[in-house]
């Protein structure tokens, strides 16, 4: 049957939200050659909630080939993407549209993706097989909104709920874990009853899903903000994901200035973390630090394994920071993160817990323990006053005083960074060059004596000019 669709001018919207003009080309062609297709997926639920709305994703009755004659008929460029499970991307412009066949998947040998895939007749068999009914939903500008699971009620109340059996959908592809702990913090939604019980039954299953797609879906449910949330309500999967942090749960610190077990206080540091916004009456919101929200997650892992109880009945961490690198390391490398991100959160977790005093120089040798590796110091500082912070508003009340000191800090750091003053070699008026042309032979004499001008900068014993330093050197 050949269905027709209206004009680009004459399309309705969906909840207010305009179809971009680059989907309805997309729809049209298809629909012209004798084939029915439907926005789906994300797009939909988007607008829905009258949220921004990004990619658009089509489902079509036609298999990829019938699709891609359909569209390259009407000069329209194609990229086969994904036919090995009926899919292609349709090049408008700048814009890519998504176009997949309705399909039924076959058996999950793997936990991740489909032995074989089956066209289907119907777009209500594309549905079926789809993972929470907030995604199961699929709209047409003539024939309106198709939800045959509740998904529009689902977004009214704030729920996640899986598609059919939850064991069934978790058991057919585990990642689906993630992405229903990473929608509920995105949406700030919870997760229907029936489907968290599945989650904790199936975390286990996580063991199967090649690490990097796990470590793409925690950043995720870190850039949310929320994943102390998902520490707290989803602990399971969350300590599938990394089972470092299983060591964490209920393990209690012994300690006057802790409220809260090491996973406790962890949820609440992710917590405080997810909530820092740019600071200043004219900062608007941002998402938080990846940096921040990883270095949060992993600040204590380093605990349990340096638990100590003195004769008082005390718990003592000594070490922590370094052994709590040292695993966050080996932890973000096996998720396959940025090596950037692994270098910054690590230099952050090495120094959150070192007292840090509001002078001159212990913040410019602080700085300096922060520009190791090529990391930029004065970012990595703000985000580690942001983490202290955090830190300190996770542990008991006796402790929040401090956070009054960490302020203080920020903003004197802040104005030595403005100053100019000297914390690097790259921040310091003097260079090896200065040294050999005062008369020092080159080698390792010259590193040395660019040291002792910086030590003796960040002490307040010279001066950053390269006369002064040059003086201070005996080589003036």
């Amino acid at each position: 049957m050949t269905h027709t669709c209206k004009g680009l001018e004459e399309w309705p919207r969906l909840n207010g939200t305009e179809v971009p003009a680059a989907a309805r080309t997309v729809l049209r062609v298809l629909e012209a050659a004798g084939l029915e297709a439907w926005l789906v997926g994300g797009w939909v639920r988007d607008a829905l909630r009258g949220a921004p709305c990004h990619d658009v994703d089509l489902c079509c009755s036609g298999t990829w080939e019938q699709s891609e004659r359909a569209l390259e008929g009407a000069g329209i460029r194609v990229i086969e993407s994904g036919i090995k499970f009926g899919g292609i991307t349709a090049v408008v412009g700048e814009e890519h549209i998504e176009v997949t066949t309705y399909r039924l998947d076959g058996f999950y040998r793997d936990g991740r993706h489909p032995e074989s895939v089956q066209y289907a007749s119907h777009v209500e068999d594309d549905l079926a097989r789809r993972d929470f009914t907030v995604n199961a939903m699929a709209w047409h500008p003539e024939r309106g909104l198709l939800d045959l699971y509740g998904g529009a009620d689902d977004l009214q109340q704030g729920v996640i709920r899986a598609v059919g059996e939850p064991r069934r959908r978790f058991e057919e592809d585990a990642l689906r874990m993630l992405r229903a702990v990473r929608f509920a913090c995105r949406l700030n939604f919870t997760i229907e009853p029936k489907t968290a019980e599945a989650l904790a039954a199936c975390a286990p299953l996580l063991d199967a899903i090649a690490r990097e797609r796990v470590g793409i879906e925690l950043d995720g449910i870190l850039a949310t903000g929320r994943a102390g949330d998902a520490l707290l309500r989803y602990p399971e999967v969350m300590c599938a994901a990394i089972p470092e942090l299983a060591a964490c749960r209920g393990f209690e610190q012994h300690s006057r200035y802790h409220a809260f077990d090491v996973y406790d206080h962890t949820a609440h540091v992710l917590a405080e973390a997810g909530s820092v916004a740019l600071r200043g009456e004219d900062a608007a919101p941002c998402a938080p630090s990846a940096a921040l929200m990883w270095a949060a997650l992993l600040h204590d892992i380093g605990k349990p394994g340096t638990f100590t109880l003195d004769q008082d009945g005390n718990g003592h961490f000594y070490g922590h920071p370094e052994r709590g690198c040292a695993m966050a390391k080996r932890i973000m490398h096996r998720l396959a993160l940025p090596a950037d991100l692994v270098r910054d959160a690590c230099l952050l977790i090495r120094f959150h817990d070192r007292p840090l005093r509001p002078r001159r120089t212990d913040l410019l040798h602080m700085l300096n323990l922060l520009s190791r590796g090529g990391a930029d110091a004065p970012r990595l500082v703000e985000l580690l006053f942001d983490l202290k912070r955090a830190d300190t508003l996770g542990k008991a009340p006796s402790c929040f005083y401090y956070v009054q000191d960490i302020e203080a800090m920020r903003l004197q750091t802040r104005e030595l960074v403005a100053a100019g003053e000297a914390y690097d070699n790259r921040t310091l008026a003097l260079g090896g060059r200065d040294i050999i042309a005062s008369g020092v032979a080159p080698g390792p004499r010259v590193g040395e004596l660019l040291t002792s001008a910086l030590d003796a900068v960040m002490d307040g014993k010279a001066t950053n000019d390269t006369a002064s330093l040059l003086a201070y050197l005996g080589l003036g």
